[in-house]
């Protein structure tokens, strides 16, 4: 019998156990010294956050006037933000929007139908899916798109398959969830955006605090709005500050964001708030969100509380403004009660110191359509840099100056006044025959002839009854040339954007010249009418407006300004260059108008005790309002600048009232020019005798040194 042979492993396959084997041994051993060794180090990285540092707005810097009564200030007021990770997803949203309906009433206004279409989907996702059959899906999958161009295609079929009654079925409580959530949705990523800013109650503020841990993201703040203390008063110089729906202005969105700005930021978006918004912007506030490893927002902490912007003292004197507005809108309306100013719309106050440029008052008023359909009043101060007219005889010192700088005239030159007749051409002349007179009467009783006349010699013409007349188109550079040194057809430099420098007329024929230095062809903004007195009325130093006057750092105490960090002091233009016996002329001539007999404001200022000086003007002008139906109605312009007290002028004015009548003067210029006048010096006198208080909201505020003494 044969013994049976034992089965044997072969060789080679032992040794592909023995390794197996020594594999897992080495497997089980690193194991254990990731769980033994690294366990404590390996779960801490499972567990890690990360922390974002975020920046958010701060309160904006306050404006005061000149005597530190406060114009544009900050209300503190309760808010909800939403601070929205980035892996966040529109189901969470949606969730947190639900919780936080339950605390909080929130406006439906704002709701769109896009927004409600989204919900509906959302929320009705066997119902959104029917929208796009089975065949039209595979359509588009035999398209060769990708995955997410088919949902996309697919999202956009089921928003246009929405019909109004799918959203009728949404109800008013999802409503307000969907209002929530379109404020949640409208923030970016781990940036606090505002839910609910407007009319946050205590009790919705304190119910929404005790329940944040059940609304991730969700937080509890105070938020800031712009206060306008005098309403309307001065409010298009002013400007605006977007809103929270606005943030940045998109077309300067770069320009922002390379200053640290977020897309959300309310930012100034029209004069002062816009010119001076890196100075009232102030340094943002920064929090850290606390992130996990999914990018859900763990916490919030605050690392820097931030300091609001600086603030703005204004040059204006608040209190003149207000009543300078008020006698604006009052002898409008007078003067449309007389029945011959139909085209009446609108006039304009110019005060300013004419030693320092420091304006006092800007005023303008527009009677305009409101909301109601009723005619109101507007503020139009910002139209005193914005809009030009033809001013009149009120140019005519630049034009008896221009005479003395070229030569043609001298002081006390006479000049025969009588109506000029050049063939082809309309008669010209006075508005009365005045005989022989020098330039001191011309500008009293505001001659055309004795312009005419010198302006013909600037341009090398002779004039010839009845015959052609010619003149040297370079008169039209030259009197320009000096008009220019006073600020007229010039921009004035004012510290505020978008001035304009006027208009100049293109022809160059001798009629236009003429017409020229009476002011009824070039256009000028009032306040270059203004700039153009204070000129004259200081003895030659065009000096640059200025609204601002000084910027201070921002204080906690309401009592109590900042130091101040920049004071703009006076800026000197230009120094005319003309004589000063050539200015004390034209200064003579204006003191003439208004305090002596026949001067053209004599019957408005002879008894002024503050003994002004000036010059009115009438100017010959179409229509060119919002009444289209009225577009190139002949009418006249109305305007009248001065200064007082004559021997040492402290404050120069410009009134400009356009297509003010389309008859007989009505002498609203003269009114609105001798109550502005009488207004300033009786508050003059009261500051004096300390009956005008300095701040009309909070009492008198003291006023810290410079921050450089």
């Amino acid at each position: 019998m044969k013994k049976k042979k034992r089965a044997q492993v072969p060789f080679r396959l032992n040794i592909l156990f023995f390794v197996v084997f020594l594999l897992f041994s080495a497997l089980i051993l690193r194991l254990g010294v990731v769980q033994i060794v690294y366990g404590e180090y390996y779960r801490k990285e499972a567990e890690r956050t990360e922390d974002e540092i975020v920046s958010t707005p701060v309160p904006r810097g306050k404006i005061y006037d000149r005597f530190h009564r406060v114009i544009v200030d900050n209300i503190p007021r309760n808010a909800i933000t939403y601070t929205r990770s980035k892996t966040t997803k529109p189901e969470d949203t949606l969730e947190v929007a639900r919780k936080l309906a339950k605390y909080i009433n929130k406006p439906v206004d704002k709701v769109t139908e896009r927004d409600m279409k989204d919900y509906w989907i959302l929320t009705r996702k066997e119902k959104a899916e029917k929208k796009v059959s089975k065949k039209e899906r595979e359509r588009l999958e035999k398209q060769g798109l990708s995955q997410k161009e088919i949902d996309k295609k697919i999202y956009e079929l089921t928003l246009e398959r929405i019909t109004p009654d799918d959203l009728r079925e949404i109800t008013k409580k999802e409503l307000e969830i969907i209002a929530i959530k379109h404020e949640m949705d409208s923030g970016y990523a781990l940036t606090p955006q505002m839910v609910k800013n407007e009319g946050v109650t205590n009790r919705e503020y304190a119910v929404v605090s005790e329940h944040l841990e059940e609304l991730p993201g969700v937080n509890t703040t105070v938020d800031w709005k712009r206060h306008y203390v005098y309403g309307n008063t001065f409010r298009s110089v002013l400007g605006n500050v977007t809103k929270d729906d606005e943030g940045v202005p998109r077309e300067r969105l770069d320009y922002f964001l390379a200053r640290d700005y977020s897309r959300n930021d309310r930012v100034g978006k029209s004069y002062l708030e816009a010119q001076f918004e890196g100075v009232l912007h102030g340094k943002k506030a920064k929090i850290k969100n606390v992130v996990d490893k999914s990018g859900n927002v763990t916490s919030i902490e605050q690392i820097y509380d931030g300091e609001r912007g600086k603030d703005l003292v204004l040059t204006i004197d608040i209190e003149l403004q207000k009543q300078v507005e008020k006698i604006i809108e009052e002898e409008i309306m007078a003067t449309k009660r007389r029945g011959n100013s139909p085209l009446l719309d609108r006039a304009f106050v110019v005060m300013m110191n004419p030693k320092t440029g420091e304006v006092l008052s800007m005023a303008g008023k527009l009677l305009a359509k409101g909301e109601s359909g009723k005619r109101q009043f507007v503020d139009f101060a910002i139209g005193n840099i914005t809009s030009a007219y033809a001013m009149g005889s009120a140019v005519k010192g630049a034009t008896v100056l221009s005479g003395f700088q070229t030569g043609v005239l001298r002081p006390n030159t006479y000049i025969h006044d009588e109506p000029l007749y050049i063939k082809d051409t309309p008669v010209k002349k006075s508005w009365q025959t005045m005989g022989t007179i020098n330039e001191l009467t011309a500008l009293q009783r505001s001659s055309n002839v004795y312009m005419f006349k010198t302006v013909i010699a600037i341009g090398g013409g002779k004039y010839r009854p009845h015959r052609p007349l010619s003149v040297n188109p370079e008169a039209f550079t030259t009197i320009r040339k000096y008009f220019s040194q006073f600020g007229l057809g010039v921009k004035t430099g004012i510290d505020l954007p978008n001035e304009l420098s006027g208009f100049q007329g293109k022809e160059t024929g001798a009629g236009k010249l003429l017409d020229l230095s009476i002011g009824q062809y070039d256009m000028y903004t009032p306040l270059q009418m203004a700039q153009y007195v204070s000129t004259i009325a200081n003895g030659g130093y065009r000096m640059k407006p200025q609204i601002v006057k000084e910027i201070r750092k921002p204080t906690d105490s309401a009592k109590e300004l900042g130091p101040i960090v920049q004071r703009f002091e006076p800026v000197v233009l230009n120094r005319i260059d003309m004589k000063t016996e050539y200015i004390k002329r034209v200064q003579e001539g204006f003191r003439r108008v208004m305090q002596e007999p026949k001067g053209t404001a004599y019957a408005y200022f002879a008894d002024a005790p503050y003994k002004p000086a000036g010059k009115t003007g009438t100017a010959e002008a179409f229509y060119d309002g919002p009444i289209q139906s009225r577009r190139n109605d002949p009418t006249y312009n109305l305007t009248l600048v001065g200064y007082a007290p004559y021997n040492d002028p402290e404050v120069a004015f410009a009134v400009v009232v356009p297509w003010a009548t389309q008859g007989q003067s009505d002498g609203i210029n003269n009114r609105i020019g001798r109550r502005i006048l009488d207004t300033y010096f009786k508050l003059k006198a009261e500051r004096a005798k300390g009956n005008v208080a300095n701040n009309t909201t909070s009492g008198d505020i003291e006023t810290n040194t410079d921050e450089n003494e």
